[in-house]
């Protein structure tokens, strides 16, 4: 029982959003920004402080998004303003980013405090952009949908990335700070005119209200779905176990993300592979993003995850022998073809099997775990590479994460989670006073 819309349309200003804010992930939080904090605007201090700071910094935005996250999910759905509450972090997201421009050299407090806000602003835009899929896309075509946002994401984040490196590697040797600065700004342009079509062209969800909801304000409202929502957990046993697996095989794929250039450069690698392999990675993953959107209507959802955990395996044993650079571009390749797809997948499968008119509530719980599940994996690793003295077994010991997530996934029934989602928002659509979206 979806509220659907074949608005091709609108379907095209959802993904384009994927490409929209992916250049935030790309330049700000994965490559530039990085670099720039450590070493230009903490320059006066211990590298490893430096380091240590940025993953404060990093954190501190994940609690603020953690706790904020369910409440506004909720609040969004008892509204009806999922799209009013993404563009409001947008604009958060966007304006934090811009700023980023007057950090120089010494604002440490200044460049973290802005960062937490632009990283506020960006996962919480998150939260509600996933919880419109399941009312933009038809069931039938939700995997498609999904993988083609993931892959706009990857054509995005990539195409503003190579501008950008391209930018700060050509300044002149005097001005590769203000270069710098200036592509926080193309970041911040870059994510809000590609929102700008989900802005017009993407409907506000119906909005459903219980009757005895009427005499609530949306916080308490909001509050009472979060309570209820604990209290009645049982009945969403697939979607639990779903979340489970989730967190699991997917802290592997995070942690092979995230700590792929630091294993490089432990091995000694060049920054030239490092930075070539993510580019390349960002622009593999388009297609391949797209074929799992396909193979997902040949051999279903949940095996074509599945199939991608195994390949993510695979790639964990072969980390272990890696020696030479060009086994880092193969792996980089690798990762590529399931990197969109597993992710893409994972979405759209959440989406399906959570009810959609609390689908903002739901997907802030599936967005939330997988960043505070995240922290599990670079644990590991971490771990692990101290025992050991190095980084090689680091990377094979995620291959339990795999295992694990692979087994639980392959447990979870499907077509009872999607059953009990429906039976569930019929329920809903049969009490509830049906109100105008907030559009």
């Amino acid at each position: 029982m979806k509220t659907k819309s074949s608005d091709g349309r609108a379907v095209f200003s959802w993904t384009l959003y994927d490409w929209a804010n992916s250049a935030f992930v790309t330049t700000v939080v994965a490559t530039v920004y990085p670099i720039y904090y450590t070493g230009v605007v903490s320059s006066h201090l211990p590298a490893h402080i430096a380091t240590s700071n940025w993953g404060l910094i990093t954190a501190a935005a994940l609690v603020l998004v953690a706790g904020l996250g369910p409440v506004l999910g909720a609040m969004a759905d008892f509204n009806g303003r999922k799209k009013r509450f993404l563009l409001l972090f947008v604009a958060l997201g966007v304006a934090a980013t811009a700023l980023l421009y007057f950090v120089r050299s010494g604002d440490v407090l200044m460049g973290a405090l802005i960062f937490i806000l632009a990283q506020l602003g960006f996962s919480g835009a998150i939260i509600f952009y996933d919880s419109l899929l399941p009312h933009i896309a038809p069931p039938e075509d939700i995997d498609r949908i999904s993988s083609r946002g993931y892959a706009m994401g990857y054509a995005g984040g990539g195409l503003l990335l190579a501008v950008n490196l391209w930018m700060i590697q050509t300044a002149p040797a005097g001005q590769v700070e203000h270069i710098t600065r200036l592509v926080f700004l193309t970041v911040a342009a870059w994510w809000l005119i590609f929102t700008l079509p989900l802005a017009f062209f993407v409907p506000e969800p119906a909005r459903r209200v219980l009757p005895h909801e009427l005499r609530y304000n949306p916080v308490q409202a909001s509050l009472g779905r979060l309570r209820n929502t604990f209290s009645e957990i049982g009945k969403y046993r697939e979607l639990s176990k779903f979340i489970f697996a989730f967190w699991l095989y997917n802290n592997g794929i995070g942690t092979i993300i995230t700590m792929a250039t630091a294993y490089g450069t432990e091995l000694g690698f060049a920054q030239t592979t490092l930075i070539g392999t993510l580019l390349m990675v960002q622009f593999v993953a388009i297609p391949f993003s797209l074929l799992f959107g396909w193979l997902a209507k040949r051999l279903g959802v949940k095996q074509s995850i599945l199939l991608s955990i195994a390949i993510y395996s695979l790639i964990a044993i072969a980390g272990y022998f890696l020696t030479q650079e060009w086994h880092f571009w193969a792996l980089g390749f690798a990762v590529a073809t399931v990197q969109g797809g597993s992710q893409a997948l994972s979405r759209s499968l959440f989406g399906r099997l959570a009810p959609p008119s609390r689908s903002a509530e739901f997907f802030s719980f599936f967005s939330i775990s997988e960043k505070i599940a995240g922290a599990a994996g670079p644990l590991v690793f971490a771990l692990v590479g101290r025992w050991m003295g190095g980084s090689r077994l680091s990377i094979v010991s995620l291959i339990l994460f795999f295992i694990a997530g692979g087994l639980l996934l392959s447990r979870v029934n499907v077509e009872e989670g999607i059953r009990v989602a429906e039976s569930e928002e019929a329920g809903l659509v049969s009490q509830a006073v049906p109100l105008a979206g907030a559009d």
